[in-house]
């Protein structure tokens, strides 16, 4: 069923320039995801802070959904939205059109909304809300693979991002079934592979893709630099992660992820890290890029210290050096970077988006500090969702108008 605004949206200048171009209307709900994602958290921990709950009893674990819209729910749109916009120009081919962008936003925005609503009701609620999500996601994943189809250009990036799609997809089935079934193992791996099969690889290729094009555009006599090998190595080694964690084998982890740690920093050198500071805006790109190699290899200091025979030793230390000092920031500098190029504004990070871009940081070395200090735990990850909000917040205000706005230069789009 194909899903059509209705007359006066049609008329609406703002619903004309919201909807020019997929990455518009899924940012801009990408924004408002973040935010919702953001205070419920925090209201959640503020109220275990204090022992009365603010929020209703959820009918399932806050833990678990937390886990959920970390991994599927935070990003998801930023990342359609920008496949949506490039994948048909990385091959060649046709744009995605409003017939199949529009249907899938609106799927996913009311998926988002009937989750939240069953998170304060019931457990019916929130199942249906993550079926019209996986619904949005189809559609937009099916569009996708429409574009590589028609595309006449096929490399190895759009082909192991199309796996990464499909397996997010897997990953939200194992979700659902487990909740319908009571069987938590399938919660846990639809968690685990959303992280390791989709979120992580997804992330890694398009800064694979992308941060040497970024560079070579900001920066005089750059070579570009793009491993041709690097994308199948690395996915294969978070595939090897995901495999031995399922299988009960965290202390042998390191031999895969000292491998992916050393190609990760082995690309932050070659790509040019020192030298992406002389542009802010790049610099960005790169430093969330670094934290990849950083993340992966507290998880392989965290494998070893199990395999000498430590009880727990980082935690969910290199979990969060993951998916807020990699994923997080670099979803905030990529989208920083497509957003002013996308609507005609200079390509220059200001004062405030560099300091929210730091401000992620923060808030990523609190939740790490809250592994290495059980005493103060609880308080640290309450401090580091609210410097998340406090980063976020500005950011938001500073970019969401734009998806709202022609572009400033004329240009479609």
């Amino acid at each position: 069923m194909i899903l059509k605004p209705t007359t006066s949206q049609i008329k609406s200048p703002r619903w004309q320039a919201m909807s020019a171009a997929p990455h518009r209307l899924m940012f801009l709900a990408g924004v408002f995801q973040v935010l919702a994602t953001i205070a419920w958290w925090s209201l959640e921990l503020i109220g275990r802070a204090a022992g009365t709950p603010l929020l209703p009893a959820a009918p399932v674990p806050a833990t678990w959904a937390h886990g959920f819209l970390m991994v599927y729910g935070v990003f998801s749109f930023f990342i359609l939205g920008f496949l949506m916009t490039v994948y048909p120009r990385w091959m060649g081919g046709p744009p995605i059109t409003r017939n199949h962008y529009i249907p899938a936003f609106v799927l996913m925005s009311a998926g988002v909304v009937i989750f939240y609503a069953g998170l304060l009701s019931m457990r019916p609620v929130l199942l249906a809300g993550i079926g019209l999500w996986l619904a949005g996601w189809l559609t937009a994943v099916t569009s996708l693979l429409l574009a590589f189809r028609r595309g006449g250009r096929h490399g190895s990036h759009e082909v192991l991002i199309n796996l990464a799609l499909i397996a997010a997809a897997v990953g939200m089935v194992s979700q659902l079934f487990g909740l319908l079934t009571g069987r938590a193992f399938f919660q846990v791996l639809g968690t685990d592979i959303g992280l390791w099969l989709y979120l992580a690889p997804i992330v890694f290729l398009v800064s694979h893709r992308m941060i040497p094009f970024f560079s070579q555009s900001a920066l005089v006599n750059y070579d570009m630099l793009r491993p041709a090998w690097s994308p199948v190595a690395v996915t294969a080694g978070l595939a090897a992660h995901l495999v031995l964690d399922s299988a009960g084998l965290d202390r042998w982890l390191f031999l895969v992820d000292l491998p992916v740690t050393l190609i990760a920093l082995h690309h932050s050198h070659v790509w040019g890290l020192r030298r992406s500071f002389e542009v802010r805006l790049l610099a960005m790109l790169h430093i969330a890029f670094l934290w990849f190699g950083v993340a992966m290899l507290l998880y392989a200091a965290h494998s070893l210290a199990l395999w000498s025979g430590a009880a727990t030793a980082l935690g969910r230390a290199p979990l969060h050096a993951l998916s807020l000092g990699f994923v997080t920031a670099m979803v905030i500098a990529m989208v920083s970077r497509v957003t002013l190029g996308h609507s005609g504004q200079a390509l220059s990070a200001d004062t405030l988006t560099w300091w929210v871009f730091l401000g992620i940081y923060a808030a990523t070395v609190l939740r790490i500090a809250a592994e290495l200090l059980p005493g103060v735990a609880a308080t640290l990850q309450l401090a580091s969702a609210l410097a998340w909000l406090a980063a976020f917040l500005p950011w938001a205000l500073r970019y969401a108008p734009l998806y709202l706005r022609p572009r400033r230069d004329g240009q479609p789009g």
